[in-house]
């Protein structure tokens, strides 16, 4: 068997319907360059067998245990490293994929040696012209984590290929050798953030997070917006509460906490347009 280029990992956790979905999108870009691994992070549901029913070429990982997004995360690598591919391209499972997104990416990563990490555009599924991600931007010391062009309409403007603050875990490529020697995703993150951290530990080896909008992809944001919005707020708080510690960024912790008010706004508003459809 041909060693692949690229490998894409796909993490599953009883979302058996999402994965399907997102397999599929993902069915004509498959080649001897370009493999898919989906890790199966101990789901309940019966996912793996309808997964392999529906797929039965693809190759599966299975995880005995739920290990979170990171760890499910980084057990997909350590495959990927023995497969030997060049890149390894993270893509949630409740996402749809423009034929040939990866190319762009790749491409970005293969002219840019500085490239650290190479992120799509990204839309919400349900409003398929509504920007979900077009960059992101950091600040520790004030508290702000926000994605560049959240809930806007497309427009020029976000079609402008550039450095950006830090990649979503929805969806980025990487060097392999870059993953490795940045240390993965760390394992302490539960929940939500540990893209943010993974980005600004590449960014402290001089290496540029480089946002991508020719490569396009689509997130179902709205299924856990509908089922908890305030649970998946607190347990983004929580991840982002836990990278401000980490970085011992005190005075973001303050200003996050005054500001989460309106944070719980802007769910609750995403939730109000979703139901208004």
């Amino acid at each position: 068997m041909a060693t692949p280029l690229s490998c894409i990992v796909v993490l599953n956790w009883n979302g058996a319907e999402d994965t399907r979905a997102c397999l599929e999108s993902l069915a004509g870009i498959l080649s001897p360059s370009c493999r898919l691994l989906v890790v199966d992070n101990g789901s309940t549901d019966g996912s793996v067998e309808r997964i392999r029913e529906a797929f039965a070429d693809i190759e599966l990982l299975l995880l005995p245990s739920n290990i979170g997004y990171a760890g499910g995360n980084n057990a997909g690598f350590r495959r990927v490293q023995e497969l030997g591919a060049e890149f390894v391209i993270f893509l949630n499972n409740d996402t749809l994929v423009e034929a040939g997104f990866c190319v762009p990416l790749v491409e970005t990563l293969q002219r840019n040696p500085s490239a650290g990490i190479a992120v799509p555009k990204i839309f919400y599924l349900d409003r398929p012209d509504t920007l979900w991600y077009a960059g992101g931007v950091v600040n520790l010391s004030t508290g702000l984590i926000r994605h560049v062009g959240l809930r806007k309409k497309d427009a020029p403007q976000f079609d402008r290929p550039g450095v950006t603050g830090y990649a979503t875990g929805c969806c980025f490529a990487m060097r392999c050798r870059d993953f490795e020697e940045a240390g993965g995703f760390d394992e302490g993150f539960r929940m939500y953030a540990e893209d943010v951290d993974l980005s600004l530990r590449i960014r402290s080896r001089g290496m540029t997070i480089n946002y991508v909008p020719s490569s396009r992809v689509w997130h179902k944001v709205s299924a856990s917006l509908t089922r908890s919005p305030l649970r998946k707020l607190l347990k983004k708080s929580v991840g982002d509460l836990y990278l401000f510690r980490k970085y011992r960024a005190w005075s973001g912790i303050v200003l996050y906490l005054l500001l989460l008010p309106l944070r719980f706004a802007g769910s609750f508003w995403d939730v109000l347009l979703i139901r208004r459809k």
